[in-house]
């Protein structure tokens, strides 16, 4: 009896710890601290840098099997901004962008290579303008841990460079004048909250719901 008195407790606490290291972890994408930048050629003068905002989105990562890893995010096609309203007008305009008819473009992976403790591939279908291609983007995994700083939450940050380019989304304006080939740079953080993939999930239905009463 005394035995079985002592094992209890033990138990009880491998029920509240094990779980936690064990489980996958959900995290939302923090949009104050998650930039997109991206730059491409002008006229072979420079490379202008922009940066566009992150709308919503959530991941999961274990670090132990980065196979189960997952990324959903929402980009916000009119949040551009070059520094100049014109500037931004332009690229949010129906001959790039046409943030207006396609107001946020939408990644979804589909799959994680590691390549070593801190760098993989991530892949998966950027839709972008009403057209979804399959593209791949090398990230870094820069820190996984608690810090003062969000209060002692868990957070998740990465670092990510790819190219894309924009002929494939139908942004076939100024070939000559603006580059083609676009390239992104992308800084994300991410708080630890299991509940991340089904506020998101409730959200966009809700925004779906209240898009269709609009249209009727």
């Amino acid at each position: 009896m005394r035995a079985c008195l002592r094992v209890a407790p033990v138990l009880l606490l491998l029920a509240f710890v094990l779980p936690v290291s064990a489980r996958t972890l959900y995290y939302r994408i923090d949009p104050v601290h998650t930039q997109i930048l991206f730059s491409v050629d002008h006229d072979g003068y420079s490379h202008p840098v922009g940066r566009m905002k992150i709308k919503a989105g959530w991941l999961r990562f274990d670090e132990s099997d980065w196979s189960t890893a997952k990324v959903v995010a929402d980009v916000d096609a009119a949040s551009v901004d070059f520094g100049d309203k014109d500037w931004n007008d332009a690229v949010t305009g129906k001959r790039f962008l046409d943030a207006k008819e396609f107001p946020l473009a939408h990644f979804e992976s589909t799959s994680v290579e590691k390549q070593d403790a801190q760098h993989g591939t991530l892949k998966g279908n950027l839709s972008l303008r009403g057209v979804t291609r399959e593209i791949a983007i090398p990230f870094t995994l820069n820190r996984v841990g608690a810090t003062i700083f969000s209060g002692m939450q868990t957070l998740a940050g990465f670092s990510a460079q790819t190219t894309l380019d924009r002929l494939q989304f139908g942004m076939t304006a100024f070939p000559k004048a603006v580059g083609t080939q676009v390239g992104l740079h992308l800084e994300v953080e991410a708080v630890l909250d299991q509940d991340a993939e089904k506020n998101y999930d409730a959200h966009s239905v809700k925004q779906d719901s209240g898009n269709a009463a609009a249209q009727h």
